[in-house]
């Protein structure tokens, strides 16, 4: 079967990753010709509407996404012509994070209060009613901290307002959250849907650093994160995996947004579960059974931000997988992750205390404070 992937980035490279054992094939279209998954894939260079990407992806049994911001207009195009798994409708519920607030509202799933924002009044109304602190937001295309400001106090307004005004924007009150998490969802066409364990999260500068599942704390909070989960997947008729961002305040999960697609938070899974996101993923679009979400062990993803570090220092640590996505070094880019995984009958925390000084200060830092914050 060939399946086709609208972005070309390093979701799509583990989703080919994933779906090359399985027999699939796959077409892969993305604007850039330097995109790192066209190494597994036809790579068809091509902006999302241009006829020239829509009739690549028309000759594929089923096509996918690894980027939500898609147009949904280009992907109604392809869904004329071939079957397309999430749909246009639940990639469109994902991009508007106003819409998608008041549809989380809508489902009984809590969120901070918010407020659209589209003049200086409303701003100043908005902080009126939800109070400092609180986040600023572009209600389009932000990801890993992009488009957005902490308002502390009224001298953060103007720098605020000349960064992000012309855009239509949302404000949410700030959440002084214990700490944050994530759940993944898959679900099938018939309907058949399953969760992965609770993956606790850190951030750094708004990008995702570290991933530890299953989430310390999980049997209290993962009935409650899976029930959220579900109810999403269930309202949007999703088919393959989508991630639920939390916050967890005093035993209670409030969202923050959902990505309708595989998930950073979930690489932890490709060595560290039963069937991988990547895999369950495929599956899902292409019809076929869902595989086992159970853990095998406990995890510890770490994302390596602007650069890739020398490997031969870490790759000497017990448990440890690595993943070079083959992307330029860029501040501030993704490039890579490893994936510490329990090893030789040794517990994942004692693995931990180990790799921390193989580590750069930031990494190490971070690392470090999510074990005592886990102890």
């Amino acid at each position: 079967m060939k399946v086709g992937i609208l972005g070309g980035g390093q979701l799509a490279r583990m989703l080919a990753g994933a779906g090359i054992p399985l027999g699939l094939e796959f077409t892969i279209v993305d604007p850039k010709p330097d995109a790192c998954a066209g190494a597994l894939g036809q790579l068809v260079t091509a902006d999302w509407e241009e006829s020239a990407a829509i009739e690549a992806l028309a000759g594929c049994e089923r096509v996918t996404c690894d980027f939500e911001n898609v147009p949904a207009a280009a992907l109604e195009a392809v869904s004329r012509r071939t079957t397309v798994h999430p749909s246009a409708r639940a990639l469109a519920a994902g991009q508007d994070r106003l819409a998608e607030k008041r549809m989380f509202e809508s489902l009984d799933i809590p969120v901070p209060p918010f407020a659209a924002v589209s003049s200086r009044p409303e701003l100043l109304e908005a902080l009126e009613r939800i109070g400092y602190p609180a986040v600023l937001k572009t209600r389009r295309m932000g990801y890993d901290g992009k488009g957005q400001a902490v308002l502390k106090t009224v001298e953060d307004l103007e720098p605020a307002w000349q960064a992000l005004g012309d855009h239509e924007l949302i404000l949410e009150g700030f959440v002084p959250f214990d700490f944050e998490c994530a759940i993944t969802v898959v679900r099938s066409a018939a309907g058949d849907m399953r969760c992965y364990p609770l993956s606790r999260t850190v951030h750094h500068d708004g990008i995702l650093r570290l991933a530890l599942a299953p989430a310390p704390a999980a049997e209290v909070l993962q009935a409650k994160a899976e029930r959220l989960g579900r109810a999403l997947a269930e309202h949007l008729g999703y088919v393959g995996c989508l991630t639920l961002e939390l916050f967890a305040r005093d035993g209670r999960l409030l969202a923050n947004e959902f990505a309708p697609r595989v998930h950073n938070s979930a690489h932890w899974t490709i060595e560290g579960a039963q069937v991988s996101q990547f895999e369950n993923h495929l599956r899902a679009v292409c019809d076929w059974p869902l595989g086992d979400t159970a853990a095998r062990g406990r995890s510890l993803m770490i994302n390596w931000i602007g650069h890739m570090p020398r490997p031969e220092k870490l790759l000497a640590c017990r448990g440890l997988h690595w993943h070079d996505y083959g992307k330029q070094a860029r501040p501030g880019r993704k490039v890579g992750h490893a994936t510490l995984t329990e090893a030789d009958g040794q517990p994942l925390d004692k693995l931990m205390g180990e790799l921390v000084s193989s580590l750069d200060d930031q990494s190490a830092s971070l690392l470090t404070g999510l074990m005592n914050d886990s102890a």
